[in-house]
């Protein structure tokens, strides 16, 4: 399993890209059938045709611009609305942090770069032991944008019935993909299994008292189980040489100097 994510780390970044449009276009076709429910609930809110492809082209997240619709539509205020959809969007926080150290240049590429960070580009760039491919990371968000903003587009100008997606049960693409990504880590990384499952009763158990976005943020949590469970690295050459001469230096220092001479006289002879 290393050696296979080895050989994938080492792929070229043409064909690191590549894969993550390739890889990112099942989920861009979820996205796509999504931002058009966006668009139509949206549009029967009185959003208008203008402010809710703004919307998609600036925050880009579903679950955030649900619960704006969710939040409004139920008469809450803005401050409420924001204030939610902040709330979601939080666990982008730690997923930036995990990114990090493999984006490159200064504060403000990195920054840009770090814009290519949601759910499922993330977790398809995850090549284990905390490492990421960058180039997937940015193919499997370049092909998922667009797709987002065009359905919105959609949803808007076609206006079709808010509950479309729902009565087609398509509705249940973009969680299944999911799924299918988190299978895929919990089979290729054993120290996942337990935060998986652990989130999978905890987002159970709250989604009998919260709403589904508060659920799924609580049920995160169980991810700190992995900074308890993270394994040691791997030693280096340098660190058992370094180990070995300190270990000798030590016996060296144990033995009495009668025997010490004594071997030393034995190496001359």
């Amino acid at each position: 399993m290393d050696s296979l994510r080895s050989a994938k780390a080492a792929v070229s970044p043409r064909a690191s890209f590549f894969s993550g449009i390739r890889t990112g276009s099942g989920l861009a076709a979820a996205s796509f059938l999504l931002a058009v429910s966006f668009g139509a609930i949206s549009t029967s809110q009185g959003w208008g045709y203008l402010a809710p492809v703004i919307c998609s082209m600036a925050v880009f997240s579903g679950s955030a611009q649900f619960a704006l619709l969710a939040t409004l539509g139920s008469g809450g205020g803005l401050v409420g609305a924001v204030t939610s959809a902040a709330l979601i969007n939080s666990r982008f926080i730690p997923m930036g942090i995990a990114v990090a150290s493999d984006l490159r240049g200064g504060r403000f590429r990195r920054a840009l770069e770090g814009q290519a960070v949601v759910d499922g580009s993330w977790a398809a760039a995850h090549l284990g032991g905390g490492r990421f491919d960058r180039y997937l990371l940015f193919g499997a968000t370049a092909v998922q944008w667009p797709a987002w903003v065009a359905g919105t587009v959609l949803g808007v100008m076609a206006s079709p019935h808010p509950d479309l997606l729902h009565r087609l049960g398509l509705d249940v693409l973009t969680p299944a993909l999911f799924v299918a990504l988190l299978f895929d880590e919990v089979r290729q990384e054993r120290i996942t299994r337990l935060p998986a499952l652990l989130g999978a009763v905890l987002a159970a158990g709250l989604i009998l008292f919260l709403p589904a976005g508060p659920a799924l943020v609580g049920a995160a949590l169980a991810a700190l189980i992995a900074l308890f469970r993270a394994p040691a690295p791997p030693t280096t050459r340098t660190e058992e040489t370094e180990r070995t001469d300190k270990d000798e230096e030590e016996d060296r220092a144990e033995k009495p100097d009668g025997q010490s001479a004594h071997h030393d006289e034995e190496a001359t002879r």
